[in-house]
């Protein structure tokens, strides 16, 4: 029997991904996809686990689907996602509204999972493990589990088994999973596992799946992509294949995501800057710049260093785009801290900033770590540095007027898109006024006004 089922999705592109990878399996086994939960038997939500407003954010989409039962045709509500790996039978006993809770165990038979829900069956939830633990230390020797994993997202003929659950003309394409670092105030690698590359055979192929179904710029999406290759015996492998991914017909743009600056490596930044095609944007997770901080965090670098990467970036390409997140009121972070922070985002003139309060997360090591910062303290450090980030992202867009750009149409009713130092979804927009370009096309512009970090240009 035919069955309806909605994904929606929450979270980062990483997430994107693992839905219509999720969306593929369920297809090809018959189920019919739809758009509108209203019109789904089964919602299955995919949850964000990373941070407390995410974690809200992925209860209230269940709570919302939760809604419909009893009112249209939906008849369960199904957690995944990170949320659902992290905390398996405690969210279950916690959120009697979901109907099951799947860890990312049930994907590969997510069909199954779900016709068994339908017809009543109970589904006992999983107890969260380490999943650091399930692939060897040394990442050479993680082969074996490699393929294991990865081969499941293959369909008939070794095609990627997955279906696009939109139309836009870019999309993530995984090239990785897991991390290997241990940063003290994160839990992905608890509940994503160790870092395991993705061979660059399946990669490509489902490259140029996504070209021929409308995808023109590839967003190379992973925990850590900078790490892509290291277990595969080449740590210079994104260089390599950044070639490749530019010779494929119809990919007109290549963007990387989530760029840890202590491995930043000159070949890696020469190739991302003189490869056509791929886009001069470094998506640099600096999270803070105080060294005593960044030593807290298990991270590395500090203020000075990160200018200098910065300042190689942009004598190198002076366009490109450089956007990069931060925690404020890390355990023990003091005001001279906090000011060292400051006066970086003041140096640094970025294209994009998110600032977030540190709030403790389960199996972390910052959540036993002394020194807490009062929640007061936190809220009033986030306001007064979202609001310089503001101010100094909105004098690096100004200083973009005269620029030319070439954008990516995304909304053909607002004529808006992304020029090459955007991002999607996270970062500022450019947009037109008067004309009439069509979603998925590409326009060389000049910009003519700022608003924010949100450009205007004007068709050359």
């Amino acid at each position: 029997m035919k069955r309806t089922v909605a994904v929606v999705t929450m979270g980062c592109a990483r997430n994107e991904v693992d839905s219509e990878e999720l969306a593929g399996r369920l297809a090809a086994d018959g189920w019919t996809l739809v758009d509108d939960v209203e019109l789904a038997e089964v919602a299955l939500v995919n949850t964000c686990g990373f941070i407390e407003s995410a974690k809200k954010d992925s209860i209230d989409a269940l709570l919302e689907a939760n809604s419909l039962k009893g009112h249209g045709v939906t008849r369960a509500v199904v957690a995944v996602g990170c949320m659902a790996e992290r905390y398996g039978q405690e969210l279950a006993k916690a959120l009697p509204e979901a109907d099951a809770i799947l860890g990312f165990d049930d994907y590969k038979d997510i069909s199954a999972r779900l016709q068994s829900i339908m017809a009543g069956n109970a589904h006992t939830p999983h107890v969260p493990r380490d999943r650091r633990s399930l692939l060897p230390i040394a990442p050479a020797d993680r082969a074996a589990v490699r393929d294991e994993e990865f081969q499941s997202t293959l369909g008939a003929g070794g095609s990627p088994l997955r279906k696009r659950l939109g139309n836009a003309p870019w999309a993530p394409l995984k090239i990785a999973s897991g991390c290997d670092r241990r940063c003290s105030f994160c839990a992905i690698p608890y509940f994503r596992g160790a870092f395991v590359s993705r061979r660059p055979t399946e990669i490509l192929d489902e490259a140029r799946w996504l070209s021929t179904n409308g995808v023109s710029e590839l967003f190379l999406v992973s925990e850590n992509t900078t790490s892509y290759g290291k277990d595969l015996g080449d740590l210079t492998l994104m260089e390599k294949l950044l070639p490749d991914f530019a010779a494929i017909a119809g990919v007109e743009r290549i963007r990387l995501s989530y760029l840890q600056p202590a491995e930043m490596r000159p070949s890696l930044l020469q190739a991302m800057i003189s490869t056509p095609n791929v886009a001069p944007y470094f998506d640099l997770s600096f999270q803070h710049t105080s060294a005593t901080v960044l030593r807290r965090m298990r991270r590395f670098g500090d203020s000075e260093k990160f200018l200098h990467l910065i300042s190689q970036i942009r004598a190198l390409s002076p366009e490109a785009g450089i956007r990069s997140n931060f925690i404020v009121g890390f355990p023990g972070e003091t005001q001279e801290d906090f000011d060292d922070l400051a006066n970086f985002i003041t140096k640094a003139k970025l294209d994009a900033v998110g600032i977030f309060g540190y709030s403790d997360e389960d199996d972390t090591e910052a959540l036993k770590l002394e020194d807490k910062v009062a929640p007061e303290v936190i809220a009033q450090r986030v306001e007064t540095l979202s609001s310089l980030a503001d101010e100094m992202v909105s004098l690096r867009a100004q200083a973009r007027i005269g620029e030319s750009v070439r954008v990516l149409i995304e909304d053909a009713e607002l004529q808006e898109g992304r020029a090459a130092h955007q991002g999607p979804e996270v970062d500022g927009t450019t947009s037109f006024i008067g004309t009439n370009f069509a979603v998925g096309q590409y326009v060389d512009a000049v910009v003519i006004e700022s608003m924010g970090a949100d450009l205007v240009a004007q068709v050359i």
